[in-house]
């Protein structure tokens, strides 16, 4: 019999984990708070704000899993508020469901890591944003006992369709165009950046494994760390056009942050680009074969289709 999955968020991560599922066959029920312009065939929509409990737990409803792939406005007055609440919703109505939960999560909460990050390391206590991911781990972790969950811990996305992205619409969007690419972050320093396709294809690996892999963190393997620079060299090199960057300096971030709130928000997690900014995946890749896609393959995927306007 096909189980029913519940995705809450049908944005740059969210579509293709649906697509995956339906195209395999699953029951697939997508919840958010406005209807999607466009759907699958047979992908029932629900409107849910996760931020009302009985509105998750209508979604959850008949689901024996569920997906949290939702993404709020970069705003940590905001995260504050509805990050907390969003997981505290999910668990509890992922208990009363029975339903298992795949959380697609982020690493702000290991806090300045001079090594490369690994599921194990301790939950930051400074900077807004770290600290509130932090609280929002401690929930499901709480909650262990009652509901199975899986963070899958993603670095910043890049993909087709990802625009709000450090690499999207300012810099490979711009770069289709034959614009400089914008960068709100220095183009030199090392950092990983995990391609949506291969999230959407972990998360999957995720809902397909036993009991036994949740409970847990699971950190997003991602190819070689590459810098920002580079990456948009191999897109220029793709489209077949000269490569121009504007880039924010690092040490402008924080006086841009008090006329640009955006920046102030990156300044926030600076410690992810004043230094290389390494993941450990090595744990999702020895549980499940997993192989990240090389960018030689991911960026020109990623330009072309903004090319196309994507």
């Amino acid at each position: 019999m096909m189980q029913q999955i519940t995705v809450f968020g049908y944005g740059a991560v969210g579509r293709p984990i649906v697509e995956q599922l339906t195209a395999r066959g699953d029951r697939v029920r997508i919840a958010t708070r406005t209807r999607p312009s466009a759907l699958p065939p047979n992908v029932e929509h629900l409107v849910c704000d996760v931020l009302d409990a009985g509105d998750v737990r209508r979604a959850l409803a008949g689901s024996a899993q569920a997906v949290l792939a939702v993404g709020f406005a970069y705003d940590a007055r905001l995260w504050r508020r509805v990050w907390p609440q969003t997981m505290h919703n999910l668990v509890e109505g992922c208990a009363r469901a029975g339903a298992r939960l795949v959380f697609i999560d982020n690493l702000y909460q290991l806090g300045p890591q001079t090594v490369s990050r690994t599921e194990d390391m301790p939950l930051a206590t400074t900077a807004e944003k770290p600290v509130i991911l932090a609280e929002v781990t401690r929930i499901w972790q709480a909650a262990r006992e009652r509901v199975h969950v899986a963070a899958l811990r993603c670095s910043d996305f890049y993909g087709p369709g990802v625009a709000v992205s450090h690499l999207g619409a300012n810099a490979f969007g711009e770069l289709a165009k034959g614009k400089p690419a914008q960068l709100l972050v220095p183009a030199n320093t090392p950092h990983d950046f995990a391609y949506v396709p291969d999230i959407a294809r972990a998360a999957v690996l995720l809902l397909d494994t036993s009991d036994e892999d949740f409970g847990q963190a699971w950190n997003m393997p991602c190819a070689p760390t590459r810098t920002p620079r580079a990456l948009l060299t191999l897109g220029a090199s793709a489209l077949n056009k000269r490569l121009r960057i504007w880039a924010v300096p690092y040490a402008l971030l924080r006086p841009l942050g008090l006329f640009y709130r955006f920046a102030w928000e990156v300044a926030d997690v600076g410690f992810t680009w004043d230094r290389p900014y390494v993941v450990d995946g090595s744990k999702f890749t020895r549980r499940f074969g997993f192989e990240p896609t090389p960018f030689e393959v991911g960026v020109p995927a990623t330009v072309h289709a903004f090319a196309k306007g994507g």
